[in-house]
């Protein structure tokens, strides 16, 4: 019984936890898509393409010093400022 116990109190907190991570990669997208529509170049992450069609790459204003920065990816953001960023929107 303690067996059984265990297992229902460990799949509990693993979907609990896979919930929180999964809420917070969506806030962490959404705080992407909002730094790219405010970047006024054309190139703001490497993924994105220039209007010939090709990649940015190293064009992009991430991968170039100085001057603007956006968010390309998720693990440009930790996860303490997409809870701030949930609890400004609260």
């Amino acid at each position: 019984m303690k067996i059984k116990s265990f297992f229902i109190v460990t799949l509990f907190f693993m979907s609990f936890v896979s919930f929180a991570n999964s809420e917070l990669d969506k806030v962490k997208e959404a705080m992407i898509r909002q730094s790219i529509m405010q970047y006024s170049g054309n190139c703001p992450c490497p993924y994105n393409t220039m209007r010939n069609g090709r990649r940015c790459g190293e064009r992009s204003a991430y991968s170039r010093p100085g001057g603007a920065s956006p968010l390309c990816y998720k693990s440009d953001i930790p996860d303490s400022t997409a809870k701030q960023f949930i609890n400004k929107l609260k």
